[in-house]
């Protein structure tokens, strides 16, 4: 029997799922016994908090609104991880969000019609849950043979929090997403040498990162969650800026990319021709995949892996909604998936028309 009963538990406090917990509020739904979100985190932030303290503001790739509160005034060369977390809490008290933090969601189980979603110290049960877990805690590490040969040190951009691990070292950067390329120009005037390598050559947009920009990512990744098929992250595939910063490195040699390696040697990265290059350390910059293994007692994913959508809603189960998940993996999908998530709630439970939505 759970500990306690509520209509709908969202599970995360991100983008996603604080859009989703202003929604519940504005339907009518009342502390705790209407909804509750559970956050795995000591604090406000959601994935923000945890990012390198070297990424400032002003290198921030979209940082969208929350529903209601405008986010205005930042300090281009403060930490983004300090900026966001301070947004993000100062938004849950606005809006007196009924938070448990931290909070460890162990499974999402049927429970005799109900939800049953459990944590190693308690339980909730309810009619939806709205699962906003981000991709954070899940970095991708692709495999190439030879890997677990290295000698050297192995790192992933979740794990990296400033120069100090590449000064004097033969780095060798993989991923061609905008975190490769801003950790290549602060890695690059300390190491003794940097190498680029993406399995695809990068693709360079001259005008800045807009909203309209996000938008036509985001529709990429749209049309695989509605088939079920494993979904690419929005960063993945949004282009590249050339920026000043990002034309500088080019011409001093930094953003030279090469074609991905065939495999890893002790001491190097070894192409299909032969080419070595020697390296220290490799910086994985490989991306994240949707931490959803919590959701496994539902059976709800395809047998590709993938998790097949409509809008928010899982397919194989109308109770459960992803937000955070594909499109809506990032700044500018979040928000709209919190809101349509509450909509498709309301109709679940109970049918109520709900004007500030419509």
């Amino acid at each position: 029997m759970a500990d306690h009963r509520t209509d709908v538990v969202v599970i995360g406090a991100g983008q996603a799922g604080l859009s989703a917990a202003y929604h519940l509020r504005r339907a009518g739904f009342a502390n705790e016994t209407g909804f509750v979100v559970l956050d795995h985190a000591k604090g406000p932030g959601g994935a923000w908090q945890y990012r390198w303290p070297s990424l400032r503001m002003g290198k921030v790739h979209g940082l969208y609104d929350l529903p209601g509160m405008a986010f205005e005034g930042a300090d281009p060369e403060q930490p983004a991880s300090e900026v966001v977390a301070e947004y993000f809490g100062r938004f849950e008290r606005t809006y007196d969000l009924p938070l448990h933090r931290p909070v460890d969601v162990l499974s999402v189980s049927d429970d005799d019609g109900r939800l049953l979603v459990d944590s190693a110290a308690e339980s909730w049960s309810a009619a939806a849950v709205i699962n906003a877990t981000g991709t954070w805690d899940k970095p991708f590490w692709p495999y190439y043979p030879g890997q677990e040969t290295f000698a050297g040190r192995q790192l992933h951009t979740a794990d990296y929090t400033g120069t100090g691990p590449f000064r004097g070292r033969r780095v060798v950067v993989v991923g061609g997403g905008t975190s490769a390329v801003q950790l290549l120009l602060e890695i690059a005037p300390v190491a003794a040498a940097t190498t680029w390598v993406t399995r695809r050559p990068p693709v360079w947009r001259e005008e800045p990162f807009t909203h309209e920009w996000g938008r036509a990512a985001v529709a990429k990744v749209e049309e695989a969650v509605r088939a079920g098929r494993p979904p690419a992250s929005v960063v993945s595939v949004t282009d590249l800026a050339l920026t000043p910063e990002v034309r500088a490195g080019m011409d001093a040699g930094i953003l030279d990319r090469r074609p991905m390696f065939d495999h890893i040697e002790p001491d190097a990265v070894v192409w299909a021709d032969g080419t070595r290059e020697p390296a220290d350390v490799i910086l994985w910059a490989t991306g994240f995949r949707a931490s959803l293994d919590h959701l496994t007692p539902l059976h709800v994913r395809e047998p590709g892996g993938g998790i097949r959508m409509d809008g928010t809603r899982v397919v194989a189960d109308p109770r459960l909604h992803l937000v955070g998940y594909g499109p809506s993996a990032s700044t500018v999908g979040a928000n709209r998936a919190g809101r349509s998530a509450v909509r498709e709630v309301v109709r679940l439970l109970d049918g109520r028309r709900v004007p500030q939505l419509a």
